[in-house]
């Protein structure tokens, strides 16, 4: 790699890292003011411990020499002062993508799961889960063969399944294993709302989630070369238009803009183009983008009327919509430019077959492992524990919004 190529990529990561404060802003602000410290120290710790253990091993069995396409076998606990510049800086830009898929769990269990217990689902999607499946994908970006099912010519540019849909696979095992949150659905009589504590908050976590994304597709690239400019373009127009048919389609239903389906319209868009952004014209991009939002609004009411409980709605978001950008890769890449050699039917056909595939590793691994962990080691807090939030549950501490009249007049007067 040229030096501009290595200042790219580490740029690039950087700006992948900054979708962690995105993610923050969001759950914190889309959750009760009692559980934000609980969703924001998630979001820190999630992505230390990752780092850690992809490190030890992720790294290894997503990138290492492939034992038959299917899982790598070397690359473990790299000494990277002795590693070549490259190598190092390809591994920054890959931990912030495990980063980023493990993190998509945080929210849709958040506001009812024991702390312990979510590091230990972080520590199984970093070092097994996420790794083993980005392998039969992306493996030659690094080892000298190919994974299995890029062999075949499935194609996922920056990962709208490798990232994306893994985690949300990952996301709806464990919510069903969780369950809902109190009150979300107790008395028979339908989905109750839960009141966000901060959607300015959350809304400054999207568009810290949209500037990441720049980082995020265009960095996928590894070189900073004449394909990045319409990249980053159709990266953008997708997540615009996803917001704009979202929000316009939950408009139309009840005569009033939702915030929440709006926000997370643009993140469905922006995960529908990160599969194809680099084989799609900019026109592509946005039907892309379109459906993509309209995918979030009818998935979520799925799940509601499933009564599954999604506290931010990232499943929505980021299977939903890593399904459809998956498929429309092979709708709408450039057959020439994805470079698989087969025809649009055929390519279809192995986006169809990846798309089945990695929903039955991901929520199959994880509902079993984590079914086992959960008789185990109990993942759900008490009821007791839930009602008082997990700020102070978990650690002790407590909103100043929520402490007592008396206390917050102290505080004030003492400033």
């Amino acid at each position: 790699m040229a030096d501009v190529d290595l200042l790219w990529v580490i740029f690039a990561s950087a700006l992948v890292f900054l979708m962690q404060g995105g993610f923050l802003c969001l759950e914190s602000g889309m959750t009760r003011s009692k559980n934000s410290i609980n969703v924001a120290i998630k979001n820190l710790a999630d992505f230390c411990l990752s780092t850690l253990v992809f490190w030890t091993l992720g790294f290894g069995f997503m990138f290492g020499l492939s034992y038959q396409g299917w899982i790598g076998s070397d690359l473990f606990s790299l000494d990277f002062a002795k590693a070549s510049p490259p190598l190092a800086v390809f591994f920054l830009f890959q931990v912030m993508f495990c980063g980023a898929a493990v993190t998509i769990l945080s929210g849709i269990v958040a506001e009812r799961m024991k702390f312990g217990a979510y590091l230990f689902v972080a520590v199984i999607v970093s070092g097994f889960l996420y790794p083993v499946a980005g392998h039969w994908v992306w493996a030659e970006r690094l080892s000298r063969r190919s994974g299995w099912l890029a062999e075949l010519g499935f194609v996922d540019f920056a990962g709208s399944t490798v990232v994306h849909s893994v985690g949300g696979w990952a996301g709806l095992a464990l919510v069903l294993i969780v369950g809902p949150r109190l009150g979300r659905f107790d008395d028979g009589s339908g989905a109750h709302t839960i009141t966000p504590s901060n959607m300015p908050t959350a809304t400054l976590g999207a568009l810290l989630l949209f500037i990441g994304w720049l980082g995020f597709n265009g960095g996928s690239t590894l070189a900073l070369d004449e394909t990045v400019p319409s990249i980053l373009i159709n990266t953008v127009v997708g997540g615009c238009v996803g917001a704009i048919s979202a929000g316009g389609l939950r408009y139309a239903v009840n005569q009033r803009l939702d915030v929440d389906q709006f926000i997370n319209g643009a993140l469905g868009g922006l995960v529908a183009v990160t599969a194809n952004c680099f084989a799609v014209s900019t026109g592509s991009a946005a039907l892309i983008g379109l459906v993509g939002g309209m995918i979030v609004v009818f998935f979520s009411q799925i799940l509601e009327t499933l009564k599954i409980d999604d506290a931010v709605g990232a499943i929505p978001v980021h299977l939903g919509a890593g399904i459809w950008g998956t498929l429309a890769t092979g709708l709408y890449g450039d057959l020439e430019t994805l470079g698989t050699g087969l025809s649009r039917l055929e390519q279809i056909g192995v986006q169809g077959l990846g798309v089945l595939v990695y929903g039955i590793w991901t929520f199959g691994v994880a509902l079993l492992v984590f079914s086992a962990g959960n008789a185990v080691f109990r993942f759900r807090v008490t009821e007791e524990e839930e009602i008082a939030g997990l700020n102070i549950s978990e650690h002790g501490m407590q909103h100043e919004s929520e402490l007592p009249i008396v206390e917050r007049h102290f505080l004030e007067s003492a400033r």
